[in-house]
């Protein structure tokens, strides 16, 4: 069994409003430092096989079919295989 995680995140090329929202908020808050935030969105859930190859497989292809928007966005991802629980 492995278990994934996934980072998605607006392309830099792609306006981000609720980045933008959520810097606006921090200003007037007074972090005043804070530059160019952008909002994404990080997965984890597990997949059910033994075969890594097989398991980066169904990854990317969960993730570029339903998980993310390959117009407006990327993603990274992280497999680890973990011990079954019974």
């Amino acid at each position: 069994m492995f278990k994934a995680t996934v980072i998605v995140k607006r392309r830099p090329t792609i306006l981000d409003p609720q980045g933008k929202a959520v810097e606006q908020g921090a200003k007037l808050l007074g972090f005043n430092n804070v530059k160019n935030t952008r909002i994404g969105k990080y997965i984890e859930f597990f997949i059910d096989t033994d075969d890594r190859e097989a398991a980066e497989k169904e990854l990317k292809e969960y993730s570029e079919k339903l998980l993310s928007n390959p117009i407006m966005e990327d993603f990274e991802y992280h497999l680890e295989q973990v011990k079954q629980k019974n």
